[in-house]
């Protein structure tokens, strides 16, 4: 079973910006976790973190409680789907996924099979600037999982398409991620995508960030966005925590100050109208 810990004590700069600090939480083999949290928190910056792009943190990211940075095999099973697709434009779509197989598995028939399971197989030889952005999102995707990766990090990879498109991405990502059952961390702006996706949903405060809520999603799947009973979580969320999308919540456990003088708030009040 592979399990993740991300354990970011401090995250600063070099111009002594501090963008993440007393960051923790973990997941387990096959769990999709969705990361929400205000612009500038830092939510791309842990994914690059947990990535090993960036190296220049106090902290440690493991998995199966061995350091992630020192393991270059477990590197290599570490998938990543960025905002844009960064697919190689001289390459065509075949290529583009058959390029992070060189040198382990260069199958074109295994290639060719993640193609047609998102339903590109006559676009193989298509360039990137021959199809759509719906269609080269996919290719992507299809990258991502290329490799069978044991976690595999996405970053808002459906921000800029259109609701059908994306509605159907989303769909496709469920399909591959059940049959490959990899760790998802799944940064999104969108709160009812992270709940109609995700198994438990971690809320980050604003800089530096910290987490300040997690919920566990318990709405049977399939889910839409527009279901009834995502629509009915997400009001419920934001009415008992109106300013949570802004990373505050009242039982902050980035910061146990806060958390117990509320405590000692709504005692009193409890007292008070009792």
């Amino acid at each position: 079973m592979k399990s993740l810990e991300v354990n970011i004590r401090r995250k600063v700069y070099s111009n002594d910006l501090c963008t993440i600090q007393d960051l923790f939480f973990s997941a387990e083999e096959g769990e999709f976790i969705a990361i929400v949290g205000p612009s500038g928190a830092g939510k791309t910056t842990l994914l690059n973190i947990v990535a090993g792009l960036d190296q220049d943190v106090d902290g440690e990211i493991l998995i199966n409680s061995n350091p992630l940075n020192n393991a270059a095999q477990t590197r290599e099973s570490v998938g990543f789907l960025f905002q844009e697709s960064r697919l190689m434009p001289w390459l065509t779509a075949l290529e583009n996924v058959q390029l992070v197989l060189d040198g382990k598995n260069a199958d074109v028939e295994y290639a060719k099979a993640l193609l047609k399971q998102l339903g590109l197989e006559e676009f193989e030889h298509a360039f990137p600037g021959q199809m759509s952005g719906g269609m080269q999102r996919r290719v992507a995707l299809a990258r991502a999982f290329a490799l069978q990766p044991s976690l595999l990090l996405m970053d808002e990879p459906f921000q800029s398409l259109d609701s059908p498109t994306a509605d159907r991405l989303r769909t496709l990502l469920l399909d591959l991620w059940g049959k490959a059952n990899p760790i998802i961390l799944f940064v999104t702006h969108n709160l009812r995508e992270a709940l109609a996706l995700a198994d438990r949903v971690i809320f980050l405060s604003a800089r530096p960030a910290c987490v300040v809520e997690e919920i566990s999603i318990e709405i049977p799947r399939p889910r839409q966005l527009d279901d009834t009973d995502v629509s009915m979580l997400y009001e419920r969320l934001l009415y008992e925590n109106p300013q949570l999308l802004s990373g505050v919540r009242g039982r902050s456990n980035c910061d146990e100050t806060k958390a117990k003088n509320l405590s000692n708030e709504v005692s009193w009040f409890e007292r008070r109208i009792g």
